[in-house]
């Protein structure tokens, strides 16, 4: 698999989790602070949930997360090959 080959979506996805285990916050909490539910994080961050989200609400997510907008769309090869 090459750069090209995966799932932008996915990618942030496991990028929002990632960071907001970092930060120590649950979903209930970055929900809270971002203004979306519990579900629409919940939703995101789920392997088979389906994915939608705004510009503006990765925004708000990046400034929640106390993160650079983007490290949403770091890409770890290593990671994606193992998949």
């Amino acid at each position: 698999m090459n750069k090209y080959e995966f799932n932008i979506y996915e990618q942030i996805a496991r990028n929002i989790k990632k960071y907001r285990n970092l930060a120590g916050i649950t979903q209930a909490d970055l929900a809270e602070k971002v203004g979306v539910s519990h579900e629409f994080i919940r939703r995101n961050e789920s392997r088979k949930g389906k994915k939608s989200f705004s510009v503006d609400t990765l925004w708000k997510i990046s400034v929640a997360l106390d993160i650079s907008p983007g490290l949403l769309f770091e890409i770890d090869m290593d990671e994606i090959i193992q998949q």
